[in-house]
């Protein structure tokens, strides 16, 4: 669906919504069982009901501008209201890597016999006991786990991807948009008919990363996976930019369920609000249930995936914030440009999906394990942690290669200027192994989106092991895989002091870790462990 409409309304029946204003597509949450309530007020608020989604409770109507939404808000028929438009950002950015040349990487590393030529690279690996050695010698996982990147796409011809890749089930949710609603680039001219790229495509880079962390597999090139023999599905609901909307959000958790995915990887972040306010009197009533809307409709996919034994795990989010103490808001609506405005928030205010009921979220570690700086924490939101990487955890200037390594498309990397004409490396960000004749390219990020993979990872080890046979291959109650999660990974008190000082770039940030070794806001449960994973047992 268009961002917004670019039809004038002329003189609507009923409501109070302003006649000149656009026709923009809603999604409308209605209440149990108050469907036909709901569309009577859509209608007589001068909108229109184009379709039903009864699975997850809500019309897709068109109407009038935010005086339409207030108007709906009279309706107790009506539990929230979004918009169809951008809800989200992934939750990655490169580090501050130095520049100039890479290093000779096709010149192959010397590593032990069973590793991968790039494991060397892999410290995230190492961290996790996914090594030869380790969880890949006795629990790699099976082709029968399904696991599902709801992202930017999945890279499915990547040479360190492609044996993995279920093409068959893989689905892309979104049009490409080359520009916004005011006439700016948003996602760059469309290379394919109708603007739907192929379900193996990724331009953006951020999904090819997370899938491989997941499950790249031992093939003698590049990197391994914390799962190397699962199966990889693209779920894509991000644009090429990055960004996301609601509705392709729904859609990719509705399918997961309706496909027998067993487990899905969510490393992106909810706008254009960067707190999620049900009821803050800052904010209009348009605004108010806008918020809602996405609660409400978040919340309903999330527990329709769970419901078909889908398990979830999103990152946490990299606003170096303690999610239990919210207090400002400075940045919210971030669409469309301009809309944001000071407004105070509290606990009641969540980040979804991370904050949203039965979603396993994850802060992000670096090198020597401590909390990346960037990382939200809370000791209600951080269920786990997982390396993510921090390329200011160490002694000296930042570097890189704290950050972690996995698969890029060389289309991405060349749109980038992360490569040259002859496919050399131009930044110590980028890596390339070659093997017989075959290259691929591999990129170090940071984010908490390269924390929530390693975990999704574990818990398709776990499946492997546990899942009974059911649809799509096997199936597993999300309820046992989040309780040996927890039970597998490595207990990581708060640090001593609990309020650690980061000191970067020549500031220095406080942030301070509660609770105990059992359960933190900087580690949550624990530091998942694929090693851990390989050898729990089904009851503990």
């Amino acid at each position: 669906m268009a961002l917004t409409g670019t039809l004038t309304v002329g003189a609507l029946a009923g409501g109070t919504a302003a006649a000149t204003a656009q026709l923009r597509d809603y999604l409308v949450f209605y209440a149990d069982g108050a469907r036909d309530r709901a569309v009577a007020a859509i209608e007589k608020d001068g909108g229109t009901a184009l379709s039903t989604e009864a699975k997850l409770g809500y019309v897709v109507a068109r109407g009038p501008g935010d005086g339409f939404i207030e108007d709906l808000s009279a309706s107790d028929a009506v539990a929230g209201v979004s918009s169809d438009r951008r809800i989200g950002s992934a939750t990655a950015f490169s580090g501050a890597g130095s520049p100039g040349r890479a290093p000779a990487s096709d010149i192959r590393e010397i590593v032990s016999p069973g590793e991968e030529p790039l494991a060397g690279r892999q410290w995230d690996m190492k961290m996790m006991g996914a090594t030869a050695d380790g969880s890949y010698a006795t629990a790699p996982g099976s082709k029968k786990v399904l696991v599902g990147i709801i992202d930017t796409g999945v890279d499915g011809e990547h040479p360190d991807i492609a044996p993995n890749f279920n093409r068959e089930l893989s689905r892309n949710f979104v049009t490409d948009r080359p520009k916004d609603s005011v006439g700016e680039n948003f996602d760059g001219p469309c290379e394919f008919k109708g603007c739907k790229d192929p379900v193996d495509w990724d331009d953006d880079g951020h999904g090819t990363h997370v899938a491989s962390t997941i499950g790249s597999p031992i093939n003698g090139l590049g990197v391994a996976g914390v799962a190397p023999n699962v199966s990889l599905v693209n779920l894509r609901a991000g644009q090429d930019s990055g960004t996301f909307f609601l509705k392709p959000s729904l859609d990719a958790l509705t399918y997961a369920a309706d496909a027998g995915i067993d487990v899905v990887n969510m490393s992106y972040y909810v706008d254009p609000w960067l707190f999620n306010c049900a009821a803050n009197p800052a904010d209009s009533k348009a605004e108010q249930l806008e918020q809602r809307g996405v609660i409400t409709g978040m919340q309903r996919a999330l527990d329709y995936a769970r419901a078909h034994d889908v398990t979830l795990i999103s990152a946490l989010g990299n606003g170096m914030t303690d999610l239990g103490r919210p207090k400002a808001d400075t940045l919210s609506p971030d669409y469309p440009s301009g809309a944001a405005r000071p407004r105070k928030v509290d606990n009641s205010c969540i980040n979804v999906p991370a904050e949203s009921k039965g979603v396993i979220s994850v802060s992000a570690l670096g090198e020597s394990g401590r909390k990346a700086y960037y990382s939200d924490y809370g000791v209600e939101q951080t269920d786990l942690s997982a390396p993510g990487g921090d390329e200011y955890d160490g002694t000296g200037e930042s570097d890189i290669t704290r950050t972690i390594l996995a698969a890029a498309p060389e289309k991405a990397m060349r749109t980038q200027n992360l490569i040259d004409a002859d496919g050399r490396p131009k930044s110590r960000s980028v890596v390339r192994d070659c093997h017989d004749g075959t290259c691929a390219y591999y990129h170090y990020l940071a984010g908490t989106s390269m924390a929530a993979p390693h975990a999704t990872g574990v818990a398709a080890i776990l499946i492997s092991r546990f899942g009974k046979p059911g649809k799509g291959g096997v199936a597993m109650p999300p309820a046992d895989v989040e309780r040996l999660l927890y039970a597998s990974a490595v207990r990581k008190p708060c640090p001593s002091p609990h309020t650690y000082v980061y000191r970067l770039a020549g500031q220095k940030i406080p942030q301070t870790c509660e609770g105990g070794t059992a359960r933190n806001g900087f580690y949550g449960r624990g530091v998942v462990s694929a090693a851990g994973a390989a050898t729990v047992a089904p009851r503990r």
